[in-house]
């Protein structure tokens, strides 16, 4: 799964989407590529509220570092501001979401054409063509 991008689910149970991403008490976080998926991460944190609390953020967005998207209940305005600066994506879904439903249609869209947020992380997770600079030599490129 080297060319796998990695998710993260705002969950209390390991099944579902069923937190708002501020007061989230748990994270589920998948590697997903075309065909497979394997869950890396089950990251929990303490009783927190939907108080606007900036602090509870950092810890939260640091450890989706890496991570293309987090799927969420719901997220205020400050939180997709500091998650987009990460280039990560925000996605709110509907209560009661299933993690492997959404994973599905993650891997269904990434095979049908990815859209701009999808083809964007997906291009941010690629290594450089090795032949990159035999191609523009190949073109006539010069210095």
């Amino acid at each position: 799964m080297d060319t796998a991008l990695k998710v993260a689910f705002a969950t209390t149970d390991m099944e579902t989407v069923n937190q708002h991403f501020g007061s989230a008490k748990s994270f589920a976080v998948y590697a997903v590529d075309l065909e497979h998926s394997e869950l890396l991460e089950a990251a929990q944190f303490g009783e927190l509220s939907q108080d606007g609390n900036e602090d509870k953020l950092s810890v939260k967005i640091d450890l989706l570092n890496g991570c293309a998207a987090v799927y969420c209940q719901a997220i205020g305005g400050s939180a997709i501001n500091q998650l987009i600066l990460k280039n990560i994506q925000p996605i709110k879904v509907h209560e009661g979401s299933k993690i492997k439903d959404l994973i599905i249609d993650l891997q269904n869209e990434i095979k049908a054409g990815p859209s701009n947020w999808l083809a964007k992380a997906i291009n941010q997770h690629k290594s450089p063509d090795p032949e990159r600079f035999s191609k523009m030599e190949d073109e006539g490129w010069d210095e």
